[in-house]
C-alpha cells in the first residue's frame, strides 16, 4: 500500500515531535538546557557572531522570542553580546556556553540513534536526500 502524502506528513511530525521531546527530557536533566537554548548553541558554534536576526531564523522563532531568549542565555553566561555593525547585535558562546553546546551534542546524537540510528547508512542517505528534496523550494 502507497502511503498518503497526509501519512508521510504525520510520519514526519512524530518522528520530529519524538526527537524534540526526547531531547528537551534529557538535556534538561543534564545540562538544564531545553532544545531551543541548545539549538541557538549549536547554530552559534557553527556562526560565530551570527546576529539576532539570523539566529531567529535558524532556530524557527521570531525576531522577538529570540531577542528574549538570547538575553535569559547571556544572564546564565551561555552566550555573549557585542555590537555589530548599525544596529546588529552579535553573540558569540562564552567558556560555559561552548562546554554547554559540546555535552548537550552528545545528548542529541544519543536520542537520534535511538531511532535513525537504526537505519543502514544507504536508508539514512536516502532519507537525508529525500528529506532535503522536499524541503527545497
Amino acid at each position: 500500500m502507497t502511503p498518503s502524502l497526509r501519512d508521510v506528513g504525520l510520519a514526519v511530525k512524530r518522528l520530529q515531535w519524538r526527537h524534540h521531546r526526547e531531547s528537551n527530557k534529557a538535556l534538561g536533566a543534564a545540562t538544564g538546557l531545553s532544545l531551543v537554548q541548545w539549538d541557538v548553541l549549536r547554530h552559534l558554534h557553527q556562526q560565530p557572531d551570527a546576529s539576532l536576526h539570523e539566529l531567529a531564523l535558524l532556530t524557527f522563532q521570531t525576531d522577538q522570542s529570540m531577542g528574549e531568549l538570547a538575553r535569559r542565555m547571556t544572564d546564565r553566561g551561555l552566550i555573549a553580546r557585542q555590537e555589530g555593525p548599525g544596529r546588529a547585535v552579535r553573540h558569540h558562546l562564552t567558556g560555559e556556553g561552548e562546554a554547554a553546546y559540546g555535552t548537550g551534542a552528545d545528548i542529541v546524537e544519543g536520542v537520534l540513534k535511538t531511532s535513525l540510528g537504526r537505519l543502514s547508512r544507504d536508508e539514512l542517505t536516502t532519507l537525508y536526500g529525500l528529506l532535503v528534496k522536499a524541503a527545497a523550494n
